[in-house]
């Protein structure tokens, strides 16, 4: 068995993503069972098999990353594997926990990714969310819009590079029913 704790968080950023390939290549090679600690997200879904996400000494969720990242078991696991991280409100405040058969205390949650940039007009069953933008930062293959809404609260959009609203303007963006979470108010996944 291998134990790696941390090792790479002292590397600069080119040397990190070559060493993660390179763990990744000599763990499958030598077939080893290896247990790999790391606070680094992205770290650990490109090099686990099996993720275990720990909050306060505590398993927060066992599952394969995509599994874990697809469907977190708390608000916990949703804020921590992502970058950006799910965005989480409070539901009462954009839909009608009545209408969703959910508590009036329920949080919602959406990825960045799942929120797509929206004309004014209303339609479809999920999530609108009217925002404005308080950032917009480009990262090459894709831009961060960072905005609040009405109600005040901090939102962030992962939309195309192209994406420019400027500083201050309103937009819209929305999120289709499958793509929303729901959490209880202890942070536990519900159905939705």
């Amino acid at each position: 068995v291998f134990l790696f704790d941390g090792p790479l968080s002292t590397l600069a950023a080119q040397l990190r993503i070559a060493m993660r390939v390179e763990i990744r290549k000599l763990q499958r090679r030598l077939q080893t069972t290896s247990v790999y600690v790391t606070h680094d997200q992205l770290e650990a879904m490109t090099l686990a098999d099996l993720l275990v996400v720990m909050n306060a000494g505590q398993i927060e969720q066992i599952g394969a990353p995509l599994e874990v990242y697809q469907k977190p078991a708390t608000t916990f696991v949703a804020a921590f594997i992502g970058a950006p991280p799910m965005n989480l409100l409070p539901l009462t405040a954009y839909l009608s926990p009545a209408a969703l058969g959910m508590p009036d205390d329920a949080i919602l949650g959406v990825r960045p990714e799942d929120l797509s940039l929206v004309t004014d007009q209303p339609g479809g069953d999920g999530l609108r969310l009217g925002l404005g933008v308080d950032a917009v930062e480009h990262v090459g293959a894709e831009s961060f819009i960072y905005g609040r809404t009405p109600a005040g609260h901090d939102v962030i959009v992962r939309a195309a590079p192209d994406a420019t609203p400027s500083l201050g303007s309103s937009i819209m963006a929305a999120a289709p029913r499958r793509r929303l979470h729901l959490f209880d108010a202890a942070g536990r996944r519900i159905g939705i």
